[in-house]
């Protein structure tokens, strides 16, 4: 690609800085734009009732004209997840690896999207030319299949963005990370790396996932008179793999429980991704046909979800499947930081309906430590380096190990979601802000639940609510009956019964207050019962229930 000494290339992240989630960021140059994934994150804690949370892409509804395609680094939901939500918004052409555009195909088949939206896979070591960009994919590994780096050839410079990575040179299936690429790449003068932050505080290497096989076949080993239930990421096809190595080896049937497992598995098996043996998956319905200990079921829920297979089992709630005392339960995954409690919650009901929980060592990360990221850094050799994906620790960390391999402080950016960072080969800038944030997602409603809505839910979930019911004559204000108080989430009526008719009376007080000084105005109304009752319920119980004032006329 030819060089533009005037050309500047814009770095817009637009979320996925300061949380792992909702990865998402534009790369601008003349009149171009490329977004590279499109990912959503799950709600936290605060959010009550909400399922998910996407980026707020108004900067590309803005820029739509410039926006040349998604260029997709692999099939995980924070990188995948927001697609169907945007492509209503913005029809774009994607670019991705196989597997990942199967997993992308799936989700868009259910929003009825295939038709309008153009899709092309790309082949590791293949480019793509979009618009002034010229877009390579590099072999990496990950804990999913078809993971890619991508570099990112623009009139102003190179840019590396690892993508989520490890170094495995012994992966499960398929080819070890092209570091021979990465290398001939840095050759050539790499402007900026971009680069998977999230074990950046850890030190050493990330162990091959190959490892994983062997703790699982022991396991298998020890195990052999007990049902095996393993909860895993649906996504993690190559542990799937293993697992279902290690049951053919022992003569187990398989069964696979979970939406996105099915889902996942059914898909990674079309595409040639799974090696499953003749015979060896089975249908739950099928699973009483055999011994529990010809059995092994493998599972959502390794996270604690409160939806998902492995706790509905723990709970007593699933349909088809009972925890026995003497079932074998795997936890192959560590808790992604924030749900430790829910899982420390399902292995506590597992416990107790006596399963024996194995949780140590039978997980190992997709993400590279210390020394692997030293490694890319070394190959690729960055005037720039921009850590990515992660929270600010790990942002922190891993600036940390750029400016030890010499990188100068000031040629380091550790970026929040929305800031435009310019650069070309001399220099780079934070130039300006865009507006970013993350939109909301409730049922079938997306974007209408907002700050507000949520305070609410906030509100009613700690303090319950009141609503007083009254009605008044039209013209004379008459009261013709009421007012009445119905309460939800206060206090239980029936034993507070003294309270509720104080409360009742404050409430008659101050709407004879109203009607004597010939108050009509209803609103005004509703205003002084809702302070006199907040006011009098406050001294009474020290709660700021929600209060609703309804007059109807009559």
């Amino acid at each position: 690609m030819k060089k533009n000494s005037e050309a500047k290339l814009k770095i817009i992240p637009l979320g996925g800085l300061e949380q792992i989630g909702m990865n998402i960021t534009a790369f601008e140059c003349e009149d171009s734009i490329v977004v590279v994934d499109c990912g959503l994150a799950f709600p936290e804690d605060d959010m009550l009732g909400i399922d998910l949370v996407i980026p707020d892409i108004t900067y590309l509804k803005d820029n739509y004209s410039k926006i040349k395609g998604f260029v997709i680094t692999h099939g995980h939901e924070d990188h995948i997840g927001a697609l169907p939500y945007v492509l209503k918004e913005l029809n774009i052409p994607i670019y991705t690896t196989k597997l990942t555009m199967g997993l992308i195909n799936r989700k868009l088949e259910e929003n009825g999207l295939m038709k309008t939206t153009k899709r092309k896979i790309v082949k590791h070591g293949q480019s793509i030319n979009l618009g002034c960009f010229r877009i390579e994919f590099i072999k990496t590994n990950h804990s999913i299949q078809d993971a890619s780096a991508l570099a990112i050839y623009s009139p102003a410079g190179t840019v590396v963005h690892t993508g989520d990575f490890k170094v495995d040179y012994t992966p499960v299936f398929g080819d070890a990370i092209d570091l021979q690429r990465f290398a001939e790449i840095g050759k050539k003068g790499v402007m900026a790396l971009m680069s998977d932050s999230t074990n950046a505080e850890r030190r050493g290497f990330t162990m091959s996932e190959s490892t994983v096989g062997k703790t699982i076949d022991n396991l298998f080993q020890e195990h052999q008179n007990t049902r095996i239930i393993i909860a895993t990421f649906a996504s993690n096809v190559d542990r799937v793999q293993q697992i279902i190595n290690s049951a053919y080896k022992y003569g187990r049937k398989v069964i696979l429980e979970g939406r996105s497992m099915v889902n996942v598995i059914g898909t990674a098996s079309e595409l040639g991704y799974l090696n499953i043996p003749e015979n060896t998956l089975v249908e739950l319905d099928q699973i009483k046909n055999y011994p529990p200990e010809k059995t092994v079921l493998i599972t959502t829920g390794s996270q604690g979800e409160s939806m998902a297979a492995l706790s509905r089992m723990a709970a007593n709630i699933h349909r088809k499947i009972t925890i026995r005392p003497g079932d074998t339960i795997i936890f192959s995954s560590n808790p992604i930081p924030g749900n430790e409690k829910a899982v420390s919650k399902v292995i506590n009901e597992l416990n107790e309906l006596g399963a024996e929980v194995i949780f140590q060592d039978v997980h190992v990360s997709g993400h590279a430590c210390q020394e692997e990221l030293k490694l890319i850094y070394s190959l690729v050799q960055p005037k720039f380096a921009i850590p990515v994906h992660g929270e600010l620790r790990h942002l922190k960390a891993n600036a940390g190990i750029a400016t030890g391999l010499g990188i100068p402080k000031d040629n380091v950016f550790i970026l929040r979601s929305g800031d435009v960072l310019e650069l070309n080969d001399d220099a780079a800038k934070i130039v300006g802000k865009v507006h970013t944030g993350g939109i909301l997602v409730d049922g079938l409603g997306v974007g209408d639940v907002g700050n507000i809505v949520l305070r609410d839910r906030q509100h009613l979930a700690e303090d319950g609510i009141m609503i007083v019911v009254l009605t008044l004559e039209y013209h004379s204000n008459h009261v013709l009956a009421g007012p009445d108080i119905v309460s939800r989430g206060f206090v239980y009526v029936r034993e507070s019964e003294g309270l509720m008719e104080e409360a009742n009376a404050t409430v008659r007080d101050a709407l004879n207050v109203c009607l004597d000084k010939n108050i009509t105005d209803w609103g005004k109304i509703k205003t002084v019962i809702k302070d006199s009752l907040g006011e009098f319920v406050w001294k009474r119980t020290k709660r700021r229930p929600m209060i609703l004032p309804i007059i109807m006329e009559a």
